[in-house]
């Protein structure tokens, strides 16, 4: 299936995705908590080396992937659905 452009989705389809976007930065705030976590564990018990570096990419990945959803929030305000 091909993603539409988000201006061009319905108002129910919209709000589709704003639920599914909940539920997905739950997820990711829960997995970069872990992947830290993993990180200070690291440090604490060794040093910071190139197995403690992994968690953080992964951590940062999942920080920039929130940070996609501002458009559709913006879109979901100028059509005065939240």
């Amino acid at each position: 299936m091909e993603q539409k452009e988000l201006s061009e989705l319905t108002d129910q389809e919209l709000l589709d995705e704003a639920k599914k976007i909940k539920s997905t930065s739950i997820i990711n705030a829960v997995l970069i908590g872990m992947l830290i976590g993993i990180v200070i564990y690291s440090i604490a018990k060794n040093s910071l080396g190139f197995f403690g570096l992994i968690p953080l990419f992964f951590a940062y990945k999942l920080f920039n992937n929130s940070k996609d959803n501002k458009e559709l929030e913006k879109l979901l305000k100028e059509r005065n659905l939240k």
